[in-house]
């Protein structure tokens, strides 16, 4: 095969690679199924109480709050960061240097008629100046499920929600780990008081794809590039 056709077939084989390396992951993960409760064991028929009932695990001195594996807590969004940085630099030098001509027999040397000194000046100077800012905002709801109750108390949560609205569908995902102490009595707590929280806003459909770029269009701005 000549020089001329191989060249463009590698890229092709590059851009391909490259195409299939970005493809976006299927958001329908088994490991964000629905945390079914542990299994029951099966006990003996006892009497209900008019008041209390055993089944239900009525709360009577607290607030019904998440604390078993399976139950239900609602996060509430309430994230927003906002960042900038700024950077100016200004850098100037000036250099002299002057040496007189020599002197021969109380005499200066010169050269047609003209002094011979020497004399040497440079200047540097720099500017640069760089400014970046950023800010993102993020509020609503979402409902999640406890996934895991570790040894000290605290719950392993995690849950998602989708939103089908005309051209795509709309998913948010949240999981980390909450005290019981920060759980509120209406059985909410801020995502502020989520630690080591995993948020993530995603779509797809028409609106996302639009705003995707296509696989040729990231092989030219990926490492694969030589130019």
């Amino acid at each position: 095969m000549s020089n001329r056709f191989r060249l463009p077939l590698v890229l092709c084989a590059l851009a391909l690679l490259a195409g299939c390396a970005s493809a976006p992951r299927s958001h329908d993960d088994a490991e964000w199924a629905p945390t079914p409760p542990p299994a029951q064991q099966v006990a003996p028929t006892q009497a209900d109480g008019s008041i209390y009932h055993d089944s239900q695990n009525m709360e009577l001195f607290a607030d019904p709050r998440a604390h078993r594996v399976g139950d239900i807590l609602t996060v509430a969004l309430v994230e927003s960061t906002q960042a900038s940085k700024k950077a100016t630099t200004s850098t100037s030098k000036t250099d002299k240097a002057k040496i007189a001509s020599p002197t021969i027999l109380g005499q200066g040397l010169s050269i047609g008629g003209k002094v011979a000194d020497i004399g040497l000046d440079g200047e540097r100077s720099f500017d640069g100046a760089g400014s970046s800012s950023q800010s993102n905002q993020l509020t609503g709801q979402i409902t999640v499920t406890v996934a895991q109750r570790l040894t000290n108390g605290n719950l392993l949560v995690r849950g998602e929600k989708w939103l089908t609205i005309n051209q795509g569908q709309e998913l948010v995902r949240i999981s980390g780990i909450v005290r019981p102490q920060d759980i509120g009595q209406d059985n909410v707590v801020p995502s502020t008081r989520v630690a080591d929280a995993r948020i993530s806003y995603t779509g797809r459909g028409t609106l996302a794809d639009a705003n995707t770029r296509g696989w040729l269009s990231r092989f030219f701005n990926s490492k694969w590039m030589p130019f």
